[in-house]
C-alpha cells in the first residue's frame, strides 16, 4: 500500500493538472495499486483544494479553509472595488471557488455604478464645495427658497420606447426589439417653475435652437408669466433665478436682460445636475410618465405635457425645491463628489 502522504501528493498534482477527481482516482489506482485512493475521498481532497487550501495535514482534510488571509483579501477590495474574483485569486494564490466563498462570508455582492454626468476636476469639486456652502449659510441667515424660479431645457422624443421582459420557456430566446433611431423626432422642452407649480413652458420650433436672443427672449414671456401667477414675487420679494451654465444662459444679451428685469441669478456650480431641481427631480419624473408613450404630432405632445405637469401636486413641485438644502450639505459632505441617488 503507498503512503498516504503519496497519495495526498498525487491527488495535488492531478488536481493541478486540471484533472476531474474521479479520473484523478483511477489513475492515481492504476498508478500505485487498485485500492490505492477511493473516488469518493479524491473527491474530498478535491474539494479542499478548490476552496484554496493546499495543506496536505489530512487533520483539515475536510475543506476547511483555515490558512485564507481575510484581511488581504479586504485590503484589495479596498484598493479596487472592480477587481474580478480571478484577479482575486490570482494575487492571494487560490482558487476561483475559495474566493466565491469568502466573499460570500464577507456578505460582498456585485454592483454597478451609476454613470455620472461628468469626470469631476478638483477644482470642479472645490467649486461646488464652495457655492453650496454659502447657499447653505445665506439659506440659515434668511430663506429664500421660496424667491426661487429654475428652469432647464429638455430634448422629448415623439416614441418613447419602453423595454419589458418576455416570459418564455426556458430555451427560447426573447423577441428582439429594434434600437431607438439615434436621429428620432424629437422637440426641445424649456420649462420654468417654483416651489408652487409651473410657470411657463415652451417647445422650441424645430428649426429653431437655444441662443441667447432666443432665451432672452423666453425670460421676458417668463416675466410676464409671474407678474400673472407670483405679482408679490415680482413686486416685493424679488425673483430669484436659477439656472445652469450654458453658454445662452451666461452670455452677454442675457446679463443685460437679466439686469433689466432685476433679477438675481443664483450660482450654480459646473456639471451640476445633482443639485439642479429640474434635473434631480422634474425631468425624471417626466421621463418616467413619458416611457411608453408614441405622439403622432406636436399638439399632441403638448397636450401630454400640459396633462403631466398639472398631474403633480404642489406638493411635488415645493419638496423639489426644500431639497436643496438637503443636497447642497450632501455636497458639502461629500467634498464636492457627486450625490447618486
Amino acid at each position: 500500500m503507498a503512503d498516504e502522504e503519496h497519495i495526498r501528493h498525487c491527488m495535488l498534482y492531478e488536481f493541478q493538472l486540471g484533472r476531474k477527481a474521479s479520473e484523478a482516482a483511477k489513475n492515481i489506482c492504476s498508478a500505485l495499486g487498485q485500492d490505492a485512493v477511493s473516488a469518493r475521498k479524491c473527491q474530498r481532497w478535491f474539494e479542499k483544494f478548490r476552496e484554496g487550501n493546499f495543506s496536505l495535514d489530512d487533520k483539515s482534510g475536510r475543506g476547511h479553509v483555515s490558512n485564507f488571509d481575510q484581511e488581504a483579501l479586504q485590503a484589495l477590495l479596498v484598493q479596487n472595488p472592480q477587481i474580478t474574483q480571478q484577479e482575486l485569486a490570482t494575487t492571494l494564490n487560490c482558487s476561483q471557488k475559495a474566493i466565491s466563498n469568502q466573499l460570500r462570508a464577507l456578505g460582498k455582492v456585485q454592483k454597478f455604478g451609476k454613470w455620472v454626468p461628468h469626470e469631476l476636476t478638483d477644482n470642479n469639486s472645490n467649486q461646488r464645495v464652495t457655492i453650496c456652502s454659502l447657499l447653505l449659510s445665506r439659506q440659515n441667515h434668511l430663506p429664500f427658497l421660496e424667491q426661487i424660479v429654475t428652469g432647464d431645457e429638455k430634448w422629448v422624443l415623439y416614441v418613447n420606447l419602453k423595454r419589458r421582459p418576455q416570459w418564455l420557456d426556458k430555451n427560447e430566446a426573447p423577441q428582439p426589439r429594434p434600437k431607438p433611431d439615434l436621429h428620432a423626432k424629437k422637440v426641445m422642452l424649456c420649462v420654468w417653475w417654483n416651489f408652487k407649480g409651473i410657470l411657463h413652458y415652451e417647445l422650441l420650433p424645430s428649426n429653431q435652437t437655444i441662443t441667447s436672443a432666443v432665451y432672452s427672449a423666453q425670460l421676458e414671456r417668463l416675466a410676464q408669466a409671474l407678474r400673472e401667477k407670483e405679482p408679490t414675487l415680482i413686486n416685493r420679494k424679488g425673483v430669484i433665478l436659477h439656472h445652469n451654465n450654458a453658454r445662452p444662459h451666461t452670455a452677454r444679451i442675457t446679463a443685460e436682460k437679466l439686469r433689466q428685469l432685476e433679477w438675481e441669478v443664483l450660482p450654480q456650480p459646473a456639471y451640476s445636475p445633482d443639485i439642479a431641481p429640474s434635473d434631480y427631480h422634474l425631468f425624471s419624473s417626466l421621463q418616467n410618465f413619458l416611457l411608453g408613450k408614441k405622439f403622432n404630432n406636436e399638439e399632441c405632445l403638448k397636450n401630454a405635457l400640459t396633462e403631466f405637469f398639472a398631474s403633480k401636486s404642489q406638493e411635488f413641485y415645493n419638496r423639489g425645491i426644500k431639497m436643496l438644502p438637503e443636497r447642497w450639505a450632501q455636497v458639502v459632505e461629500n467634498n464636492g463628489n457627486y450625490i447618486v441617488d
